[in-house]
């Protein structure tokens, strides 16, 4: 049976409480209502009926405007009232298609999702059936996880930087998985104690907000220097030195710390690697026998001349 469009009063709808969408920007929202106030309404909105209110599905920015507007009458369409658990599923479906909804609240309506899910079933989902729930990918959920285990005065934060528009935010979620991979991998090499960890990730956060540091990803150079350690190559103390000085040093960036302890030696590991994958292509190159091309041949001089130097 095809679904047909009614005309209804704005003021009899509601916001649907499972939406993870919870930050509605304001510059966004302008640029609709003037949309709507040339061409009106061009989508119905999606809404199902409870009790004497009809609680959106899809459109939640539309009636909005239409608030705002003053509008006496807006399109949907009435679909059956859903249960909670496929409510949020749909949700979800909508935001698979919205990608510019945030990933904060997104991450918290994922939460709840799973909870529901463990209600009606009595076990958690996998990861994979929360991903098919969800509408989203197994590297998404796993982000959004990533978000749900930091700490509760982390997620305050962040929300209340969403609120902010977009030009104004000084942290984002990046900021914050990015500085937190960083600084556990610094934690597993005991470069910083566990006691340490949440100071150093205040300290980053805080140099992105003077913009000492300007370069999101700038704290997987910490992962380097933690892989430096491991490897050998530089002292635990040296680089736990430049950490101290990250921490006291208002001016001293992540890219200081990697250039006063491990850069030489990221830099001859990454030369290292390289040479070894040259001999063995020269190596295979000899055992087939093949001649040398033009190109080849020049390279390799040139590349004999430098070697000649370097080991001088």
């Amino acid at each position: 049976m095809k679904e047909s469009v009614r005309l209804v009063d704005p003021k009899r709808l509601a916001k649907n409480p499972e939406n993870p969408r919870l930050v509605f920007r304001q510059p966004e929202l302008d640029s609709l209502e003037s949309s709507i106030e040339k061409q009106g309404i061009l989508v119905p909105l999606t809404v199902y009926e409870d009790r004497s209110k009809l609680i959106l599905l899809d459109g939640e920015r539309r009636w909005r405007c239409s608030i705002k507007l003053g509008l006496r009458t807006v399109p949907v369409i009435v679909q059956p009232k859903p249960d909670r658990l496929t409510n949020i599923m749909m949700m979800f479906a909508i935001h698979n298609a919205r990608r510019d909804w945030d990933p904060l609240p997104t991450a918290l309506k994922l939460e709840e999702l799973e909870r529901e899910f463990k209600k009606r079933h009595r076990r958690s989902p996998s990861e994979l059936e929360l991903a098919g729930l969800a509408s989203l990918t197994r590297g998404e959920v796993r982000r959004l996880k990533k978000l749900l285990a930091l700490p509760a005065t982390y997620r305050e934060e962040l929300l209340e930087e969403l609120e902010k528009p977009r030009h104004l935010q000084q942290i984002t979620v990046d900021h914050v998985l990015e500085t937190t991979k960083g600084v556990e991998a610094l934690r597993k090499q005991h470069i910083i104690e566990a006691k340490e960890e949440d100071d150093v990730r205040r300290v980053i956060l805080g140099k992105f907000r003077t913009k000492v540091i300007d370069n999101t990803v700038a704290p997987r150079m910490l992962a380097r220097v933690a892989r430096a350690v491991t490897r050998g190559e530089v002292p635990v103390q040296t680089a736990r030195q430049a950490i101290t000085r990250l921490r006291n040093d208002p001016k001293f960036s992540i890219e200081d710390v990697f250039k006063s302890s491990v850069e030489q030696a990221d830099f001859e590991h990454t030369t290292e690697q390289i040479a070894h994958r040259l001999i063995d292509k020269l190596r295979e190159h000899l055992k087939r026998e093949y001649q040398l091309s033009g190109p080849l041949r020049k390279n390799l001089q040139e590349l004999h001349a430098l070697l000649s130097r370097a080991l001088r």
